[in-house]
């Protein structure tokens, strides 16, 4: 079933489906922030790309989005100036499960925008998007990724071992934390704050989880 959040709106951010036009704020925001993310995120070693290749990028993640095939969003300031982060709900952990990724522009740390981009994305995961699960998957080494779902009430479930490649080549540990559904339904989290909008700038309702 495709995705029926294309809009999310919290206390300070909007977090929404990439489009083309956001190509200029996610090359600057990239470009910015690369020395920081380079640890982490291994796309980050082709960077920085052309303004075309950005545009490229927001293209295919918008037609991804509207052909349910994996859901990247931005992460806004509230006036849309500045793109903060980058967030999704993505589709490879298999049938009615999302794993949610981020990354949060260097001068935009330590605020509490990744945790409160988060807190939306697990809202609306099971709220709206009737999910069972939904994951977080880090280095055992990204101490700041980790705190999150720690935090929020995820599991740490497992380490799984030599599971991918680093920068240099060799291979290292993933942390996989969970959050179910029904552990969600007795959580904090259900109180959180925000509104969501479908593809047509309509409000989608989050009072009526089974």
């Amino acid at each position: 079933m495709k995705a029926k959040a294309y809009k999310i709106v919290t206390e300070r951010l909007i977090i929404r489906c990439y489009q083309p036009e956001d190509a200029v704020l996610l090359k600057k925001s990239i470009d910015e922030s690369l020395e920081h993310l380079k640890p982490w995120m291994p796309w980050a070693e082709k960077e920085p790309e052309t303004l075309e290749a950005k545009l490229e990028r927001t293209r295919k993640c918008r037609g991804q989005f509207d052909l349910g095939l994996d859901y990247v969003f931005g992460i806004f300031s509230k006036d849309e100036k500045n793109l903060i982060g980058s967030t999704g709900l993505h589709t490879r952990i298999g049938e009615n499960a999302r794993e949610i990724g981020y990354w949060i522009n260097v001068n935009f740390l330590k605020l509490g925008y990744a945790t409160e981009t988060v807190k939306a994305l697990v809202k609306i995961g099971f709220e709206i998007e009737a999910l069972e699960r939904i994951e977080i998957r880090c280095s055992p080494n990204n101490l700041a990724s980790q705190a999150i779902p720690k935090k929020i009430g995820f599991v740490h479930e497992a380490t799984l071992k030599n599971r991918k490649k680093n920068l240099n080549g060799r291979s290292e540990d993933v942390m996989i934390w969970t959050l179910f559904k029904e552990d969600y339904l007795k959580s904090s989290l259900t109180s959180f704050n925000l509104t969501a909008f479908d593809i047509a700038g309509n409000k989608i309702e989050t009072s009526s989880i089974a």
